[in-house]
């Protein structure tokens, strides 16, 4: 028998589910003859799965260099949207999960979040900082819609006044204008809204559950309309892929309202080398050799990298040629930094603990 090959799933980014690098048992999937059947499209496809889990803690620490922020939560562990470069997909296998299939379809909601969040700003000698909310797993992925975790952390944030920073590439983030203007008012949020294409098929295949490109742009629209400090992060660029849109969306980004930007490069560490080989392999298999010799050129010569210096924006001639064309792009259209806005830490109020008594004076 014949090995089976991996093949396109519609409405998912990755094609297969490979052991993570702490499993000691491999799957090695064979063609028995009956290969047509197991691909036939209209065969049941993987349906998504969230299983609750009781975290005990939810703030999490970032020392990195190269980071903007101290502090994060992340609501969820795994992400629906799919995207096929996420360089948190190898984070599954420390759940003995897949960082393929699993990732996307196998997710865990932290359902006690804002009370621990509540406990954890409540000790004594917190010292607040602004808390990055989606640095892993995006806080607005689909599932947001019935755990609405994400909108119970930033209500506690605004309850006591707790500056917040928040990434995602869903349009879901217009649900909680009513928050997030009133946060802005008191300079406690700060937006980012991640556009790495305009071309709609092919953000199909790499963020297959994600918001479309265009309603992502108009998400921020939304937000700069509600005076929300919002600003569009071109991430990841992947050579050959799609750095060609990189000024169209920044040109558009701003015309809705982006008032400052930034960029990274496509990051594959541990097993989403793989991953994204595989994905190349099925939907640009004319062009995957160039778009993983970029990579390579952009990494010393190695498909990642993981220098603080220079993961984030790569090195070498092709690095230099997009941190050069993004630079002409930003003076053009004005951009501002995106660490430029200071959020205020001075209003923070540790949030009163809950008593069944309620709350008499």
């Amino acid at each position: 028998m014949s090995e089976l090959p991996p093949h396109a799933i519609k409405g998912r980014g990755a094609a297969s589910n490979p052991e993570g690098r702490f499993e000691s048992l491999r799957h090695h999937a064979e063609d028995d003859g009956w290969q047509s059947l197991l691909l036939d499209a209209d065969a049941p496809r993987p349906r998504t799965e969230v299983t609750e889990e009781r975290a005990r803690s939810v703030i999490s620490r970032n020392d990195s260099p190269d980071i903007a922020f101290e502090q994060a939560i992340n609501p969820y562990r795994g992400c629906e949207h799919g995207c096929i470069y996420c360089y948190a997909r190898p984070s599954h296998s420390y759940l003995n999960l897949s960082p393929g299939l699993d990732f996307e379809t196998r997710l865990r909601a932290k359902g006690n979040l804002a009370e621990v969040l509540r406990a954890e700003l409540g000790k004594r000698g917190y010292v607040p900082t602004p808390i990055n909310i989606g640095s892993n797993t995006d806080p607005y992925q689909p599932v947001e819609k019935r755990w609405r975790l994400t909108r119970a952390a930033l209500e506690l944030l605004a309850e006591c006044h707790h500056p917040c920073t928040i990434v995602t590439k869903n349009a879901l983030i217009e649900r909680d204008l009513d928050l997030l203007a009133g946060m802005a008012r008191e300079r406690l949020v700060q937006v980012f809204i991640s556009v790495n294409s305009l071309d709609n098929h092919l953000a199909a295949k790499l963020e297959p559950r994600a918001s479309a490109p265009h309603r992502r742009i108009q998400a921020i629209e939304a937000l700069a309309g509600a005076d929300v400090p919002v600003g569009v992060l071109v991430a990841p660029i992947i050579p050959a892929l799609n750095d060609r849109d990189m000024e169209a969306v920044l040109e558009r980004a701003h015309a809705a309202g982006a008032r400052c930007a930034g960029y990274t490069v496509v990051r594959l560490p541990y097993e989403l080398k793989a991953l994204f080989r595989e994905w190349l392999a099925l939907h640009a298999p004319q062009r995957a050799a160039h778009v993983m010799s970029l990579i390579q050129q952009m990494n010393g010569g190695r498909d990642y990298d993981s220098d603080f210096r220079t993961r984030m924006r790569g090195q070498g001639v092709f690095a230099q040629l997009l941190r050069r064309r993004f630079e002409v792009a930003c003076r053009k259209h004005g951009f501002g930094r995106a660490r430029e806005l200071e959020l205020d830490t001075s209003r923070f109020v540790p949030p009163r603990k809950a008593s069944p008594q309620g709350v008499l004076f």
